[in-house]
């Protein structure tokens, strides 16, 4: 076994001693059942016995005795049975439930960077149908694995007491199955890696599109999307196959040599008897245990493959787990509070999401309390990275970051978080009522703040008309409404908060010239005292601002007010008369 493979095992053993009272009562209930069901043999052994060979004569009271005796054994082992089978689905859904909630609390531990290298629909796949997988294997493949060991060593004990001379045929067959299904497994352990690997990348690729939809119809790529689903596709089908198809081996080979196994106990048995060693009855009751003893094995061989994929699903769940969660703060890092004034200063800052590769290079700029700051410049300049940086999404490679002229690493990543309010040009809105998400961020809001934010964002009139206004319930998403009143009304949620800074990126490309502008009014008057950085495109909605900083190949080229920049006729000069020609 690798040492992948047994820490894998460790893990998931692991998460079953959370519950080993359960455990144990269920490994009690498994050991009576096989033990009762392993009498039976032994008592029909007697019950053939009974019958005078040759003489046509039957002690019916003998033969029903052992009957009786043999229905009550089994009768008492089917209910131990029944029960270890529910204790073991109610062990297996409590451990799915645990395994579900540290997976979950894990992502929501990551940094964002995580999630910008990796297909949400890979990340879904691990939460659902690789812990699925575990499931099915903990609550099955698991307690047949305890079974057969059980059965296998009271099997072969009972035929050791019958016959130690015909339990020899097994000395040559049980290694060869071992062995046999040993090679087999090892090669099949990589393919099932790849089948999840491969469901993983085709989930991805079909949320991918599921979610762009629209763009592709719009573009009419339907047949390119069609070619390269089939492709993926076709490459899981293809994995899931090998995978099945080489797992499948290992059953019949070892049924092949478990009936070896049994065609030589008769051979060997009729000898036995010819020369008087043994009775009929006893043959009898050793091929019965001979089946106990091999038929279990077999049932093993047959989910092997079952269990190379859920420990391949395993290790693709734990994967995900042991990703490095984001940096805990500095031991002495303090919390920002309530006299935060709003000042934002980056001296010589350099980051690039990749070592190599340097986005911002010098970067050094002041954003002074209750100023409106905008920043602009062409695709790629490293805007929206500029706005991660100052969240703390990430840390700057060089330079420092600082806020109250205080450096962002000495300060609670939540209580810097919580200093800023920021919509992005992404709207997320979840399953919910519309109180419920203006009131995100701040659970104590009440309605006549959600009614002034809302009111100021210009959705307040979209909202009573609404059939239960305010209590009107979003789907998921928020898909029952439109891309602009959704924006509308991640903007109103911002403003809910009462945060001495906000960030806009590209908040307002949704809405329309008029409503941007007297949004733009709307926000100047409540965010007075703020700090608040807006990313634009639309050069004509941040004349306005108090200082523009214009941002080329990650460093700051002009600073100034908009008529201060137009005087200079540089780049933001440029950039602005490309707008209006």
């Amino acid at each position: 076994m690798g040492k992948k493979k047994r820490h894998t095992l460790l893990r998931l053993g692991g998460y079953l001693m959370e519950y080993k009272l359960l455990f144990i009562l269920a490994l009690l209930f498994t050991v009576g059942s096989n033990l009762f069901a392993l009498i039976g043999p032994l008592l029909s052994g007697y019950a053939v016995d009974a019958i005078e060979l040759g003489q046509g004569k039957v002690d019916f009271s003998r033969v029903f005795y052992y009957g009786s005796w043999m229905i009550g054994f089994y009768c008492v082992s089917s209910a131990m049975s029944y029960g270890q089978s529910v204790l073991m689905i109610t062990i297996s859904r409590k451990v799915v439930y645990r395994m579900r909630k540290d997976v979950f609390d894990r992502m929501l531990s990551l940094p964002v960077g995580y999630y910008d290298m990796h297909q949400t629909g890979d990340i879904i796949s691990r939460i659902s149908y690789d812990i699925d997988t575990i499931n099915e294997s903990l609550s099955t493949d698991l307690i047949q694995i305890l079974t057969t060991a059980i059965t296998v060593i009271g099997a072969l004990y009972m035929m050791v007491i019958i016959s130690p001379r015909l339990v020899l045929v097994f000395v040559f067959t049980v290694p060869l199955s071992a062995c046999l299904t040993k090679f087999i497994t090892a090669r099949t352990r990589p393919l099932f890696r790849a089948r999840s690997a491969s469901l993983g990348r085709l989930n991805g690729f079909a949320e991918e599109m599921i979610t762009g939809q629209k763009t592709v119809k719009a573009y009419c790529g339907e047949e390119e999307i069609i070619s390269r689903f089939e492709k993926k596709n076709r490459d899981a089908v293809e994995a899931y196959y090998r995978a099945e198809y080489y797992g499948s081996m290992v059953g019949p080979t070892v049924n092949f040599i478990n009936n070896l196994s049994l065609s030589l106990i008769s051979v060997f048995g009729a000898v036995l008897y010819l020369g008087g060693l043994m009775t009929v009855g006893q043959i009898s009751s050793f091929v019965l245990y001979s089946r106990k003893f091999s038929g279990p094995i077999n049932e093993v061989a047959n989910i092997m493959s079952e269990l190379q994929s859920a420990l391949a699903a395993a290790e693709r769940v734990f994967g995900l787990m042991d990703e490095s969660p984001e940096p805990e703060d500095e031991p002495d890092a303090t919390s920002l509070g309530d006299d935060l004034k709003g000042k934002v200063q980056l001296d010589h800052v350099a980051f690039g999401y990749e070592k190599d590769k340097t986005i911002i290079h010098d970067l050094s700029l002041t954003a002074h309390p209750g100023r409106l700051v905008a920043i602009v410049g062409p695709t790629g300049a490293g805007k929206t990275t500029l706005i991660n940086l100052l969240m703390r999404f990430y840390d700057p490679q060089s330079g420092t970051i600082l806020v109250d002229d205080q450096d962002v690493r000495g300060i609670t990543r939540k209580s810097l978080r919580k200093a800023y309010a920021m919509v992005l040009q992404d709207t997320w809105l979840f399953e919910g009522t519309i109180y419920e998400n203006l009131a995100y961020g701040k659970e104590d809001a009440d309605m006549g703040e959600i009614v002034e934010a809302a009111k100021a964002a210009k959705i307040h009139s979209f909202i009573m008309g609404l059939p239960e206004g305010y209590e009107t319930l979003l789907t998921e998403e928020g898909i029952n409404v439109s891309k602009g009143q959704k924006q509308l009304l991640t903007i109103a949620r911002a403003m809910v908060l009462n945060a001495k800074m906000l960030i806009l990126d590209e908040a307002t490309s949704n809405v329309d010239t008029r409503t941007e502008q007297q949004i733009q009014t709307a926000m100047r008057r409540l965010m007075d005292g703020k700090t608040c950085f807006v990313i634009a495109h639309r050069l004509s909605t941040i004349r306005n601002a108090d200082m523009i900083l214009v941002v080329n190949h990650g460093e700051v080229v002009e600073q100034g007010t908009h008529e201060e920049l137009m005087e200079r006729q540089g780049f933001y000069y440029k950039m602005y008369q490309a707008q209006f020609e």
